[in-house]
């Protein structure tokens, strides 16, 4: 398939080849190279894919357009720390591709090779890589995004439908009639199932989310207290606290806490239609939002949003007051940021706000990039 299909922004461990595997809206834009761009860089261990993209683009989400697959190369779909990423200009267009020690050309043992019969750099010829074995462990590929931005928010519980409160199981009551819960507290609960996991996590249903255009309700904000081991099952079952972010208190919900997991690698791609939403909520929320806050946007998997989406943020500026004719009028939206979508609910997902040239505030606009 042709790379010429608009990725929403900058990419993602084993994508780079996979980009151009999925569909994703046509995109007039052509890659343009930033001023400053390195020749090659060389990939270090906290490095992102989505920063390092931004060291050669101006648009960053069109790295597959011109990134060039080796198929000689072992996982040429992941980048890992020590990998060299090169750009070279191929019948005057930008090339990137990546270099790695397996394919370096093999030596012979005793008699080395001589050097006037290494290829000098950028003399043009085309040299056949064999590849070899690597003796040494290749680090974890290198993520998407930053790990500990997210991996907090990939089990926890952060919004809930109307009918998912209903379904959960609740506190009691403490032993020996105690209230408030703290670590290693144990207390007696009703409403969970005989065949249900030993872990849970502890939340209290939170504010309403609702559409700020239409007024439809969105999800329930789940507020994350700690988390609760089952010592006992049966009605009620008997916990105990194993660790408490908030005070726990009678008529919390308990919801079955996942395996924890491994860093997902995100595809980042723009949406398959235009949307257009609003931010509706922000964990941990502050007057302005910035890089790597996590925000709740009003659109779900009912909108077609999936795990990877990128969206522009626009800027909700409001209206002016004309000094000549003295009425209002709206101001145009303005660009601030782009996020990346890592968890989706039916009617909401939550997403990490990327690079922000300006701050993010509640309500501004989420669109099709």
């Amino acid at each position: 398939m042709s790379p010429k299909h608009r990725l929403g922004f900058r990419f993602t461990p084993f994508i780079i080849a996979l980009f151009l595997l999925f569909p994703v809206l046509t995109s007039a834009d052509t890659v343009q190279l930033k001023p400053d761009h390195p020749e090659r860089y060389t990939v270090v261990k906290g490095d992102t894919l989505w920063d390092i993209s931004t060291r050669f683009l101006k648009s960053p989400w069109l790295w597959p357009k011109i990134w060039k697959i080796n198929q000689e190369i072992k996982n040429p779909h992941l980048i890992y720390p020590g990998d060299v990423v090169v750009l070279r200009m191929v019948d005057g267009k930008p090339e990137l591709s990546v270099l790695r020690k397996e394919t370096l050309p093999v030596l012979p043992a005793v008699i080395p090779r001589p050097m006037e019969a290494m290829p000098a750099p950028g003399d043009g010829r085309t040299v056949k890589l064999s590849p070899r074995v690597h003796s040494e462990p290749l680090d974890s590929a290198i993520p998407t995004i930053p790990p500990n931005a997210i991996l907090p928010f990939l089990t926890r519980p952060l919004a809930v439908g109307e009918n998912e409160l209903d379904k959960a199981g609740y506190i009691t009551i403490g032993l020996d009639d105690r209230i408030a819960l703290g670590n290693d507290s144990q207390f007696y609960a009703r409403g969970l199932q005989e065949n249900e996991t030993e872990f849970y996590h502890v939340f209290r249903p939170g504010n309403a989310i609702r559409h700020p255009d239409t007024g439809e309700l969105l999800a329930y904000e789940a507020l994350y207290l700690g988390d609760a081991r089952r010592l006992e099952p049966g009605d009620p079952s008997k916990l105990v606290i194993t660790q408490v972010k908030q005070e726990i208190l009678p008529t919390d919900r308990l919801l079955v806490a996942p395996k924890k997991p491994s860093l997902p690698y995100y595809y980042p791609h723009a949406p398959k239609t235009l949307v257009e939403g609003r931010i509706v909520s922000a964990l941990n929320a502050v007057a302005e939002i910035g890089t790597y806050a996590v925000v709740g946007i009003s659109l779900g998997t009912r909108e077609g949003i999936e795990e990877g989406t990128v969206l522009r943020v626009m800027r909700h500026v409001g209206t002016h007051m004309d000094p000549i004719t003295r009425e209002r009028y709206k101001l145009p939206d303005e660009e601030s940021a782009l996020v990346l979508v890592f968890r989706t609910f039916e009617k909401i997902s939550y997403a990490l706000v990327m690079s922000s040239t300006r701050p993010v505030h509640m309500l501004d606009a989420v669109i099709t990039p």
